[in-house]
């Protein structure tokens, strides 16, 4: 964020002061307060999980399609994903700020958390026999997508407790990761009613 400020009259104006600002979003935070997070949902709790996305534009689109859907909290790796970007906060339309976002320093970890705090963690590649249109997604749930070209992860798919693809009709295999999110989102959102 820059801002230039004018000081004096007319005749001074070549006396500017740019101020440059960093800060850290009141909306991230650390894996310490999952447990606080998730008691801060309202109703059956959504949880979303991008795991290692790289795009910063299909991230920011993930986070406005999760703020859309109502999705309680967002969660990230701390390293091996976009991070928030200018440009990923352009493409949130404003989610980026009011989405709370739990940046993992062990996503594993994080997600062995979640179930033990009863949510199901339903994981999407194209490896699954079950479409999503065929899943239960109702209850309290974490939606774990893959990163971008690879999916989920082995280890993070095995840590799902059921695993969902969405079907394809044409002739391209598989969606844009922000383009599956909202998908599925809506998919649980439909369910839920």
């Amino acid at each position: 964020m820059d801002a230039a400020v004018v000081y004096g009259s007319d005749a001074a104006e070549d006396a500017r002061l740019r101020v440059v600002a960093e800060f850290e979003p009141a909306n991230l935070h650390g894996e310490k307060e999952l447990d606080r997070l998730l008691d801060a949902i309202a109703g059956m709790p959504l949880v979303l999980v991008l795991d290692g996305v790289q795009d910063p534009h299909n991230l920011g689109a993930c986070l406005r399609s999760a703020d859309a859907a109502g999705v309680g909290l967002v969660i990230l790796p701390r390293d091996g994903s976009s991070g928030l970007t200018p440009v990923a906060r352009r493409a949130a339309a404003g989610a980026a700020e009011v989405m709370p976002i739990l940046l993992a320093t062990n996503l594993a970890r994080v997600l062995r958390r979640l179930k033990d705090r009863g949510l199901w963690l339903a994981g999407t590649t194209d490896r699954s026999e079950q479409d999503l249109y065929q899943a239960d997604l109702g209850g309290p749930l974490v939606l774990v997508m893959g990163r971008e070209e690879t999916g989920l992860g082995k280890g993070i798919a095995n840590r799902c407790d059921r695993l969902v693809s969405l079907p394809m009709a044409g002739s391209v295999s598989s969606l844009n990761v922000s383009v599956a999110t909202g998908i599925c989102l809506y998919e649980v959102v439909r369910q839920r009613r």
